[in-house]
């Protein structure tokens, strides 16, 4: 991990993912979650103001010192026990089963294999056990002007934002690996550009059996 990676991003992230603007979004997302947590990408801990009553733990999966250390104050002062709980969300330190709930806000985008980090989290979660997430990626098919910005920025972005990638699809991500998906709200945040704004929040299940 390089100087810019390791130690310049996660500051610029920090400040761009602690916006006022984002707050609403992070307490939709984030309603529902219940007992044991999973989040994964936890990043500075912006999430931390908007964990419900019912949620007793977070296991916070996070692979920079950096931002580590920036959530120090928000670990702090959160009424739910957090604690740093692993550094690859392609690789879990879990048991089967671990978890009721599971949390993803803007990290899919990032992660070099996505697909198995969703199947590593489908793993740790209880059968039917929620997984809440808000991810940006591919703008909505009616607007091709859009996808193609996408496509000739994505490069860029993932040179830039360390792996960010801007045309993923998160919501058909969550259900190839196995989740039963709920409701997915598609939308573009306002006050951002549509390129890097094309947001899906929602919920996936568990299966059951």
């Amino acid at each position: 991990m390089g100087f810019y990676t390791g130690h310049v991003l996660p500051h610029v992230i920090n400040a761009v993912c602690g916006m006022k603007t984002s707050r609403p979004l992070r307490s939709r997302v984030c309603e529902g979650l219940t007992g044991r947590v999973l989040e994964i990408g936890f990043g500075s801990g912006h999430n931390v103001p908007f964990y419900p009553p019912s949620v007793t733990e977070v296991a916070a999966v996070e692979p920079s010192d950096t931002a580590w250390r920036l959530a120090r104050k928000r670990v702090g002062n959160s009424r739910v026990p957090v604690g740093r709980a692993g550094l690859d969300g392609q690789s879990l330190p879990f048991d089967d089963g671990t978890f009721d709930s599971a949390l993803s806000t803007w990290t899919l985008c990032t992660i070099p294999d996505a697909d198995t980090a969703l199947r590593e989290v489908l793993r740790v979660l209880k059968p039917g056990g929620t997984l809440h997430f808000l991810e940006h990626g591919l703008a909505p098919a009616a607007d091709e002007h859009v996808r193609r910005r996408q496509r000739r920025l994505d490069p860029l972005q993932q040179r830039l934002f360390g792996g960010c990638h801007l045309t993923r699809r998160p919501a058909e991500m969550v259900a190839a690996a196995g989740f039963a998906l709920g409701p997915v709200d598609v939308f573009y945040e306002e006050g951002a550009p549509k390129f890097l704004a094309a947001d899906s929040l929602g919920t996936a299940t568990a299966p059951t059996a």
